[in-house]
C-alpha cells in the first residue's frame, strides 16, 4: 500500500464563525475562504498569517466561485443573492437577487452562472447581462452541490431528497436521475478524467458512479462515521480527499478507491469539529481544510 505522510504546517484563525468554503485563487498559492461571519478573505499559502479581507456581507456565505476568464469572484450571500467582485479594481461590479433562501453552490461555465438554492431551484444567469436565462426545480428539497462535465455537457446536481439528477448544459433537459443515497447528498465531484462521478452524503457513504456506463453504480463505501461534506482531487489526479462531520479528512487512491490515510485530531492535531470544505492546491501539493471550529488548516501531504 502507498505510504502517506501528513504534516500540519499552519492553523489560521482569521474567521469568527464556521468556515464553509475554500476556493482556488488567481495565483496557484492563493486561496479564498468564506464563513458564517460573512467575511470573504484571501490567503497566501506561503504567508498564511497575513490574510486580506475581500468582502464582508451581512449573512453567512456557503458558496464562492472564482472565474478566471473575467478575474471575478462570485459570492453567494445567503437569503439575499450573489455578488460579483472584480479582483483587479476590488469593487463590486454586479449583484443578483436569488430569493430569500440559502445558496449552497455556484459554478460558472461558458459565461453562465449556475446557482444551487435551498428552495430546490437551480438558477442560470448570463454573466455579462446578469439576466436570468433559465431556472428549473425538481423538488422542494435543497440543491446542495453542483458538478460540471464539460466534455459531455453534463450538469450533475445533488439534492436533499437523496437524488442526483443530471441535466444537459445546452437544453437543461433531464438526462438521468439516481436515488443515490439514503439521506441528503452533500457533495459531488467528477473525476478529472471524467470517468466517474463521486458523491458523498449525510448517510456517510461515498459512492462512485460510472459516467460512460450511464451513471451505473461502480462502488459504495462506508467512508465516514457521519455526513461527508466535501470531496477534492490532487493536482496529479492520483488521489482524492473527503471530509466529514466526524472531524476527519480521509485520503483515497483515485484508481482503486482504497483508503490510504486518516487525518484527525488525535493523530495529527486536526480539527475539533465538523470539517466542511477542502482544497487540494497545486502549490506544493498543500491540502487546505476549513471547519466549524472557525479555523483553516494547511497540510503537507507526501506520498
Amino acid at each position: 500500500m502507498t505510504k502517506v505522510e501528513v504534516k500540519k504546517l499552519h492553523s489560521i484563525s482569521g474567521h469568527k464563525d464556521c468556515v464553509y468554503v475554500l476556493e482556488q485563487g488567481p495565483e496557484e498559492n492563493t486561496v479564498f475562504s468564506s464563513a458564517g461571519d460573512g467575511v470573504v478573505a484571501k490567503w497566501n499559502l506561503d504567508d498564511p498569517e497575513n490574510g486580506r479581507m475581500i468582502a464582508k456581507v451581512p449573512a453567512s456565505v456557503y458558496a464562492l466561485c472564482y472565474y478566471a476568464p473575467r478575474n471575478v469572484l462570485i459570492i453567494g450571500q445567503n437569503f439575499d443573492g450573489i455578488h460579483l467582485v472584480d479582483l483587479e479594481s476590488k469593487k463590486e461590479v454586479g449583484s443578483i437577487q436569488t430569493g430569500t433562501t440559502a445558496i449552497f453552490d455556484i459554478k460558472v461555465v461558458k459565461d453562465r452562472i449556475i446557482v444551487a438554492l435551498g428552495s430546490g431551484e437551480v438558477q442560470v444567469f448570463n454573466l455579462t447581462t446578469l439576466a436570468l436565462e433559465h431556472q428549473f426545480k425538481a423538488t422542494d428539497k435543497s440543491v446542495r452541490a453542483l458538478a460540471i462535465h464539460e466534455e459531455l455537457g453534463h450538469l450533475s446536481v445533488a439534492y436533499s431528497d437523496n437524488f442526483i439528477r443530471t441535466y444537459d448544459l445546452s437544453t437543461w433537459k433531464l438526462i438521468n436521475e439516481i436515488e443515490a443515497h439514503k439521506l441528503s447528498v452533500f457533495a459531488i465531484r467528477y473525476s478529472p478524467d471524467g470517468r466517474y462521478l463521486l458523491s458523498g452524503s449525510r448517510d456517510a457513504h461515498l459512492k462512485v458512479w460510472d459516467v460512460f456506463g450511464g451513471y451505473a453504480l461502480k462502488t459504495s463505501i462506508v467512508a465516514h462515521m457521519f455526513a461527508i461534506n466535501h470531496i477534492d482531487y490532487s493536482a496529479d489526479s492520483k488521489h482524492f480527499v473527503t471530509c466529514s462531520m466526524d472531524k476527519s479528512i480521509k485520503v483515497w487512491d483515485a484508481e482503486t478507491f482504497n483508503l490510504l490515510k486518516v487525518i484527525d485530531k488525535a493523530r495529527h492535531a486536526g480539527h475539533g469539529t465538523s470539517i466542511n470544505t477542502l482544497l487540494w492546491s497545486k502549490h506544493n501539493n498543500l491540502l487546505v481544510s476549513g471547519s466549524d471550529d472557525r479555523s483553516i488548516s494547511i497540510w503537507k501531504i507526501t506520498f
